[in-house]
């Protein structure tokens, strides 16, 4: 039981060695042990005072990147829409010009079978002409009393002469 319950001299020795260790703590450390409590306090205060202001810088720098990504958004529709009517005005002007051409090309087509198509004809009204002066004159040197003779001989002038 001696253990257990200490006496009044060691009781008291414990005393004084515990406030000499309390003064010294006290003036040595302490004073160093608070500061440096409050230098880290004021370290997190800072820290956090910082955390948000630069939360709150990201927050208007994603606001202003959305802003930023909505004009882009509006300047590409923009674009793609000058580029389609673009487009669509060189697609119309080849069209019409083409159109014009096809129209050219038919025209001078048509007036060249005109053109050709009238000497053809004179072609053909000049050999008929020619045809009908060989025939009356063969018809002519030779006369016939007989009709029927001289139709034969027409037929037979016909069949040899040949049409181109």
């Amino acid at each position: 039981m001696q253990l257990l319950t200490p006496e009044l001299g060691l009781f008291v020795w414990n005393l004084i060695a515990f406030l000499i260790v309390f003064i010294i703590l006290k003036k040595f450390a302490w004073k160093p042990i608070l500061n440096s409590l409050k230098e880290r306090e004021t370290g997190i205060s800072d820290a956090l005072a910082t955390a948000d202001r630069v939360k709150a810088e990201m927050a208007q720098l994603k606001n202003e990147n959305e802003a930023l990504m909505a004009k882009a958004r509006e300047e590409r529709a923009v674009m793609i829409k000058e580029a389609k009517e673009a487009s669509d005005k060189m697609i119309g002007d080849a069209k019409e010009k083409a159109k014009s051409e096809y129209d050219r090309i038919v025209a001078e087509a048509q007036q060249a079978i005109t053109q050709q198509k009238n000497a053809a004809l004179t072609d053909v009204k000049n050999q008929v002409g020619n045809l009908v002066i060989e025939v009356a004159e063969k018809v002519l040197r030779r006369e016939l009393a007989n009709k029927t003779e001289q139709e034969n001989h027409i037929k037979q002038l016909a069949d040899a002469v040949k049409l181109n």
